[in-house]
């Protein structure tokens, strides 16, 4: 029996296809777009950012027994191990009055950053089958662990005020200068947990690194000691001291110590405090940002 031949298609080189998809409105899947439409898309996604974020908080403590609690615990207990090592053994704690608000608004701030980077390493190589599953602007990942992080330190914050209270540093005027300066720590965290998502995507051993750079950074952050006593000593060069008054980290907890501790905040803040915490915060921010952006078409392959 005789049958017809089959028809023929035609065919198409590479930059006649490209045409073809373009005249019917295709694109490539998981393209990046451009970034007035990726903030955008962003946008349009606060709610599953704010949701997912929410979602994380709640469940990051499900399965303890005192649950929510540990919010406010794990910072507490970290500062009473460093009050006892370094307060106490080391003597950190001479001459700097109100030790005590000192160093407990150190650790919850510096908490914040750090916490938030760490949730920055996990954000894409955490949620790989989200990733691969569904198409949606991946920086949605990063910020939603970053509000998360916020969320806890609101939650902290109340335990925070209480200690404050109890050591004698009431309610003032001053305390509203924690609201701007908590936005600029937040941008920055925010930025920096963009880029070690990026980092971390394509090289899953920085979230192994990360711990031992933040500790380092920490010491380095006067959290549990003056840096005060450096920046006036003379046997350190000068290229340190630079490095210490500009780490950001250092930075945000001046800021915080100066809008809640009384003999902070009747000493004089440096003027470049404000600025150098702005600049850090918009440089991170907005640089974190554009950097994870650049990659939106790379992440969940492989």
């Amino acid at each position: 029996m005789d049958t017809a031949p089959p028809a023929l298609l035609p065919v198409y080189g590479p930059g006649e296809l490209a045409a073809l998809a373009a005249r019917h409105g295709l694109a490539v899947s998981g393209a990046r777009p451009s970034l007035g439409a990726y903030v955008r898309q962003l946008w349009g996604r606060r709610h599953f950012i704010t949701a997912f974020a929410t979602a994380k908080l709640t469940a990051q403590y499900s399965q303890a027994k005192l649950g929510q609690i540990w919010q406010i615990m794990t910072p507490l207990l970290n500062a009473t191990v460093y009050y006892f090592i370094f307060g106490v053994l080391m003597n950190t704690k001479r001459g700097i009055p109100d030790y005590v608000p000192f160093l407990v608004t150190g650790v919850f701030i510096w908490t914040f950053t750090a916490s938030s980077i760490t949730a920055g390493t996990r954000a894409i190589s955490g949620n790989t089958g989200l990733v691969r599953a569904l198409h949606f602007p991946r920086a949605s990942l990063p910020i939603a662990l970053a509000v998360q992080q916020l969320q806890h330190l609101l939650f902290s914050l109340a335990a925070l005020f209480l200690i404050l209270i109890t050591f004698g540093q009431y309610p003032r005027p001053s305390w509203l200068l924690a609201v701007p300066a908590l936005a600029l720590q937040a941008l920055f965290n925010t930025g920096i947990s963009m880029v070690m998502a990026r980092l971390a995507a394509k090289t899953p051993d920085i979230a192994q690194l990360t711990p031992f750079l933040l500790r380092t950074w920490m010491y380095a952050s006067g959290v549990m000691w003056s840096l005060d006593t450096l920046l006036t000593a003379d046997r350190v060069p000068q290229a340190v001291l630079f490095a210490l008054e500009c780490n950001p980290a250092a930075v945000y907890i001046d800021l915080m110590r100066f809008a809640l501790i009384d003999s902070f905040t009747d000493a004089q803040l440096p003027p470049h405090v404000w600025a150098i915490a702005t600049g850090w915060a918009l440089v991170c921010g907005i640089g974190g940002f554009v950097y994870f952006w650049k990659a939106e078409e790379r992440y969940g392959r492989g």
